[in-house]
């Protein structure tokens, strides 16, 4: 089983917690940790900036990688979200089954 883990990060509180009900609910993840605000500093159109954000980690599998890309996107405020995805190359096998139980299509 492939299990993936996501990042991506957004501009509210509000904001993550509503789009990770959203993947929770389509099963596209099976869990979504909202972390505490940090401090993104990046250049955007030729400009700094310095926003805070807060960041997801999200748990899905290869297979429902496609389908949380376009989730998060269609949910994301941001023009250019960040979306990278990790393979998990080891865990505890009873949860990354859960993972690939809640995720599957």
């Amino acid at each position: 089983m492939d299990i993936l883990l996501v990042l991506t990060n957004l501009p509210t509180r509000e904001a993550a917690e509503k789009l990770a009900d959203a993947l929770v609910a389509q099963r596209v993840a099976a869990c979504v940790n909202i972390l505490a605000p940090c401090r993104s500093v990046f250049r955007w159109k030729d400009e700094l900036q310095h926003d805070e954000e807060h960041p997801m980690l999200i748990k899905t599998t290869r297979e429902r990688y496609p389908a949380l890309e376009a989730a998060i996107r269609a949910g994301h405020p941001y023009e250019l979200p960040e979306i990278i995805a990790v393979p998990v190359t080891a865990g505890l096998p009873a949860y990354l089954n859960w993972v690939a139980d809640e995720t599957a299509s």
